[in-house]
């Protein structure tokens, strides 16, 4: 939602639940970074001046007007969210997107009040939220997405994102979406079905933040149980929806839970 246009466009057809108001990556083609003086490229910022990949180009470390302008975009992002009709909105502060950058020690090499330090680190986090909620209705849920682990050494680790947890319950964010990685190329991440479930814990547990868990969640058993013991409070799932658009009445199914089906499946109901 970083332009007017999207709103034109979106018309009624809108998804009930999330949009990340987050647009400062890099330009990237099948994995590949765009060069900035590539006609459908443009000059990525960062908190500092460090490629994601050596051999890249390196973005531009923000200075403070560029900052304030960080802000503002996001503000008027959520915004354009209110007035498309969403009910729910997330920052995506992970995976190696702008405000995942400033988290990381790793990334932030700043020597400013944004850089150094936990408390200066999460700094922008914070502002961009307060900026946000200036505008976003206080009933509304306000989610934040974060890089819970980031798999190596020296970076942000559960520690820190179960920290971060006890700041964010204070200023207003209803839930933290655990999900990890995205930020170090080089990270070794050890997949394996529901590996991220333990950060959403974590967090939970030591913070009181409500917790989404994400990552390689595929069956209705695996996603109830993590509900059911208390490991999270809400499930996020992605690809498994890609290869089966009718997961959720397929979960209900499975659970014994009686879901209202749109009129035109009620033939294919189990």
């Amino acid at each position: 939602m970083w332009h007017d246009v999207f709103l034109a466009k979106m018309g009624d057809n809108l998804s009930p639940f999330i949009v990340h108001p987050d647009f400062y990556g890099m330009m990237m083609d099948r994995g590949k970074q765009i060069p900035s003086d590539n006609p459908n490229g443009w000059k990525a910022v960062a908190p500092s001046a460090i490629p994601f990949i050596e051999a890249e180009e390196a973005p531009i470390a923000l200075d403070k007007t560029g900052i304030e302008k960080v802000k503002a975009d996001f503000k008027a992002a959520a915004l354009r969210t209110l007035k498309a009709g969403f009910d729910v909105i997330e920052i995506h502060a992970a995976h190696g997107y702008l405000i995942n950058e400033f988290l990381s020690p790793l990334s932030n090499q700043r020597t400013d009040e944004y850089g150094g330090s936990f408390e200066n680190r999460i700094r922008l986090l914070l502002e961009i939220i307060e900026s946000i909620q200036e505008v976003w209705p206080a009933e509304n849920p306000f989610f934040v997405r974060i890089s819970a682990n980031e798999w190596t050494e020296g970076g942000w680790t559960a520690d820190d994102s179960a920290a971060l947890g006890k700041v964010l319950i204070n200023k207003g964010v209803d839930l933290i979406d655990c999900s990890s990685g995205g930020n170090v190329a080089t990270a070794k991440i050890p997949l394996k079905p529901g590996y991220q479930v333990e950060f959403a814990e974590k967090v939970k547990k030591e913070s009181g933040i409500l917790t989404g868990a994400v990552g390689l969640i595929t069956e209705a058993e695996q996603a109830d149980a993590i509900i059911q013991n208390g490991q999270a409070d809400l499930i996020f799932i992605a690809r498994e929806l890609l290869r089966d658009p009718y997961f959720p009445l397929r979960a209900a199914h499975e659970l014994g839970y009686e879901v209202k089906w749109p009129d035109q499946y009620l033939r294919a109901k189990w």
